[in-house]
């Protein structure tokens, strides 16, 4: 998606076409397996998840990174260093590893042990030159670093800057290119994939979930953040809105894939909500909006975020990778508003 760069690029009832959205609604609290509370994402929302995954990572169990950078990467360097496909030397990573180590024994993140116990999911394109396999290796190599589990990478040939799907969709670019909405039938279910590191084998997908799932939710309740938009998204099984204890999975969009720009296609169109359906898997759909406000970052100068890219470099703060961070604890006040009911 040109870049993902954050800016330096340039229970309500949904009608199928959500174009004709209904009332927009509080997040709603529901019965959550605490313990399989997992995150994913693409380009600036793989770099989000892993964010995320770092910051809170006594809560989320398991983390799929879509063409993202390693933790910190932004916070020390140009984003133009960290994606590109460029190689990240080791020296680069022991500079992001003493932040890690000095935010995890300041508490401004949780305890670094605890990525020894996540499940770590990673994919990259071989044709992808906005983010590339070399910082995907450098991803790896940061969590096998700090104890990770096996943590394999898949890297698919042809296989550009997109989410990668089986299926079609209206509105798909080829797999080999990156072009709005970065979203391809590549022959691969990368939803199945991400979702099956994180919950094992799962029952067969709907390929027709219920529009009566989605949820629009008002995201000014936890938030006032100018980079996030009014409202998000969330998917609920029948099942789990009828009490039944289900897993939770947040799924990040990247930068112009927000809903303000192509509607509902991430949303729908990467198969996470027809995996969900049949698994009891709540899945969360925050929504970025672009702000071209310029603000000072860490590392890469005063810039705006024209393209709805979630904050990567620190727009909104130099704590923007930590738990206090402006969207990271939005995120995770809705996953805690979402998991409030569980038994």
């Amino acid at each position: 998606m040109a870049t993902f760069k954050s800016g330096l690029l340039a229970g309500a009832l949904c009608l199928s076409n959500f174009a004709a959205h209904a009332v927009v609604v509080s997040l709603p609290a529901l019965n959550v397996d605490t313990t399989n509370i997992t995150v994913s994402g693409l380009s600036s929302g793989a770099v989000m998840a892993v964010n995320l995954g770092w910051a809170y990572s006594a809560t989320f169990r398991g983390v799929g990174v879509f063409a993202g950078t390693p933790y910190l990467c932004q916070y020390n360097y140009a984003y133009t260093a960290c994606q590109n496909n460029n190689t990240i030397s080791t020296a680069m990573l022991n500079n992001m590893q003493d932040d890690i180590d000095s935010f995890s024994n300041a508490g401004t993140i949780d305890n670094k042990a605890n990525v020894q116990t996540q499940e770590i999911y990673l994919f990259t394109g071989t044709k992808d030159t906005t983010v590339g396999p070399k910082p995907m290796q450098a991803v790896q190599t940061q969590y096998a670093n700090n104890g990770a589990p096996t943590v394999s990478l898949i890297q698919r040939a042809n296989t550009a800057h997109v989410f990668p799907t089986d299926f079609n969709a209206t509105g798909n670019n080829p797999c080999t290119v990156s072009l709005s909405p970065y979203i391809s039938n590549c022959s691969y279910d990368g939803a199945k994939a991400v979702l099956s590191q994180f919950y094992g084998t799962l029952v067969a997908r709907n390929n027709t979930p219920s529009a009566s799932n989605y949820l629009e939710f008002n995201q000014r309740e936890f938030t006032s953040n100018l980079g996030m938009a009014n409202t998000g998204w969330t998917y609920v099984p029948a099942a789990c809105a009828a009490g039944t204890k289900c897993k939770l999975h947040v799924a990040f969009h990247g930068c112009a894939q927000n809903y303000g720009t192509i509607g509902d296609k991430f949303v729908k169109n990467t198969g996470y909500t027809r995996w969900a359906d049949t698994n009891n898997i709540i899945v969360l759909f925050p929504q970025a909006q672009a702000d071209n406000n310029l603000y000072p970052t860490p590392a890469n100068g005063t810039v705006g975020n024209p393209n709805a890219c979630w904050d990567t470099v620190g727009f909104y703060g130099a704590n923007y990778a930590q738990k206090a961070g402006a969207q990271l604890s939005a995120i995770k006040a809705m996953v805690d508003r979402l998991a409030s009911a569980s038994q």
